[in-house]
């Protein structure tokens, strides 16, 4: 999913190193610079959890930090906002946990 080519309408695409990290126990792309949110995105997962009342799915919402829809368990640390995580090689990222505040 990620944007691979540049166009005339893009700036030239350049990314930082990649780096391994595991999503839910699979192997996924990363790269350094982006965050746990755009790995999640690009893997095709919009679904990081389920809300405490409702179970209803939660995903990337806002992009900033504000909203908190978007926990996950990264390396054993819950309630992580994946839009403000930098991605680190070696990252365990872990999807729809019950997850509190």
């Amino acid at each position: 999913m990620r944007i691979k080519t540049s166009s005339a309408l893009l700036p030239e695409v350049t990314r930082g190193k990649s780096v391994p990290v595991t999503v839910d126990g699979a192997a996924v792309e990363a790269y350094e610079g982006e965050t746990v949110a755009t790995v999640l995105w690009t893997a095709g997962i919009v679904a990081v959890r389920r809300s405490m009342r409702s179970r209803q799915p939660r995903g990337i919402y806002c992009g900033m930090g504000v909203c908190f829809e978007c926990l996950v368990t990264v390396d054993g640390a819950h309630a992580v906002r994946a839009c403000l995580t930098p991605v680190k090689a070696g990252m365990r990222i872990e999807t729809n946990q019950e997850l509190t505040l």
